[in-house]
């Protein structure tokens, strides 16, 4: 391994929509036993709800024994009730991966939430520091008019923002009219992304699975959650004083069980849902310098296509 100070850290990020296998994948390659390569990976979760405690069927976090073989970050460090986002995502991450490195391994970046991993790719766009009463006054617009009246307001001043914003997510909605409040300009506007960042080299594989075959693997994966007791899991954290308003509940899988009535209606608004956000998670990865784009379905020749991949990319830049 070269000393940091002579090379950029070597980073693997694999991004793959939801339900389509990563954790299967990241576990065939990295793990200790029959692992594919020469070098021992950390991987650090690029999933926005993974952070929280207590969601572990409704995330599909991956389990404690796989875990135990791969050191993994980033997972279980928050309570529902705490706000969690871009900018903590990629500090932390620049954190971990000088860590990782100087330990002698490689950092894994990976997860399907896109907005995070092109902001680790390209840094986070320089926008103004929070004013904390417009701040204020947006969140209590929210609380008395609610998600959907912001963000039509929001699709009507920076429609780009929008599209890559969910309509519940509350606290990227404020922050993107606050941008333009406090500076007459959209965060659009702010989002130049010239280059990505010198201080990491980066291997950036995108899973593209066939659709047919994501849906019906979404469909099996919700399936599978309600037969591992996310009603019970939703009842938990309501019981711990949770509710509908605390940012993690505003998830899918989770925000479902406050807007319809029973099982089977919640079951398929899940799916539809993750339907949807599987489309969208692409919208933030399109374009970057450098992508190898895999076609993905889970086999074996895959598997090894991948691991041709990171192997070429990474063991030379190390030895």
């Amino acid at each position: 391994m070269k000393p940091m100070q002579e090379s950029k850290i070597p980073v693997i990020v694999i991004f793959a929509p939801t339900a389509s296998g990563k954790t299967a994948l990241t576990k065939e390659l990295f793990c200790a036993q029959g692992s594919h390569f020469l070098f021992k990976a950390e991987i650090i979760s690029a999933d926005s709800q993974a952070v929280y405690k207590g969601m572990d069927i409704g995330t599909a976090k991956p389990d404690a024994a796989l875990c135990k073989q791969i050191p993994h970050h980033l997972i279980d460090i928050l309570t529902p009730d705490q706000q969690y986002n871009v900018s903590d995502f990629v500090d932390a991450t620049d954190r971990l991966c000088k860590e990782i490195y100087e330990r002698g391994n490689i950092p894994v970046v990976s997860g399907g939430t896109g907005f995070y991993i092109r902001n680790f790719l390209y840094g986070v766009a320089k926008t103004p520091i929070s004013d904390e009463a417009l701040r204020n006054k947006l969140k209590q617009r929210i609380a008395n008019e609610g998600n959907e009246a912001l963000y039509k307001e929001l699709q009507q001043i920076d429609p780009q923002s929008a599209r890559k914003i969910h309509p519940n997510d509350a606290y990227r909605i404020c922050r993107a009219l606050e941008v333009y409040y406090l500076t007459g300009k959209t965060r659009t506007e702010y989002a130049i992304e010239p280059a990505l960042r010198p201080q990491y080299d980066f291997t950036f594989i995108v899973l593209e699975p066939p659709r047919d075959i994501l849906y019906k693997r979404i469909e099996e994966r919700v399936n599978q959650m309600f037969e591992q007791g996310l009603e019970q899991e939703v009842k938990s954290l309501l019981e711990s004083g949770y509710t509908k308003d605390s940012p993690a509940l505003k998830a899918i899988g989770y925000h479902e069980w406050f807007e319809y009535s029973t099982k089977e209606e919640i079951k398929n608004a899940i799916i539809h849902h993750t339907r949807k956000y599987a489309k969208k998670q692409y919208t933030y990865i399109r374009d970057i310098p450098g992508s190898i784009i895999v076609p993905f379905g889970g086999t074996l020749e895959d598997l090894n296509t991948i691991a041709k991949i990171i192997k070429k990319s990474i063991e030379y830049r190390t030895h």
